[in-house]
């Protein structure tokens, strides 16, 4: 069995709940099932497959436990350790009051684009495989990251900061 994280799009303790959420998870067939912070990162146990599959019975049991479902990228645990450990950030100046934040991807990109891609702060910085990193420092218009992020790749992705990251990993 391997260790994997779901990242889902969209989640809100105003949309779903988080015992709901595991339940569906536990209904997809997976185990160890647990969820991180209230935003829709849930970790669990499966059988080595694909992140397209898993992403797939993820969707359709929340979908079947829920009444809908949340669009699900699926990463493993090794993948995601092996990005923490990397520190796509190093090479790059960020400011000390900066947020780090990874975007991932549903479909890898074949787009080839000029970097950095900045808009109102927000940078994309790096881009490799199905993650995209940013980074940006909080204003008072918000997270203007996403306006740029969307525009960038679509809406088939989502964004954790860093640290939720390292916390989904423990």
């Amino acid at each position: 069995m391997r260790r994997y994280a779901a990242f889902l799009r969209g989640v809100s303790p105003m949309n779903a709940k988080m015992p709901e959420l595991k339940k569906s998870f536990e209904g997809a067939g997976f185990t160890e099932v647990k969820t991180v912070l209230s935003s829709g990162n849930v970790v669990f146990s499966a059988r080595g497959s694909s992140e397209a599959s898993l992403e797939g019975k993820a969707e359709a049991a929340m979908k079947k436990q829920l009444g809908r479902s949340f669009l699900t990228i699926v990463r493993s645990f090794d993948a995601l350790r092996s990005l923490l450990d990397s520190d796509p950030y190093e090479a790059f100046r960020l400011s000390a009051d900066a947020k780090r934040i990874v975007t991932f991807l549903r479909k890898r990109t074949g787009a080839k684009l000029t970097l950095p891609i900045e808009l109102d702060g927000a940078r994309v910085l790096r881009v490799e495989g199905g993650e995209v990193f940013s980074a940006y420092v909080p204003s008072p218009r918000g997270p203007v990251f996403m306006t740029l992020i969307e525009k960038t790749f679509g809406q088939e992705v989502t964004t954790r900061t860093w640290d939720t990251i390292k916390k989904v990993t423990r």
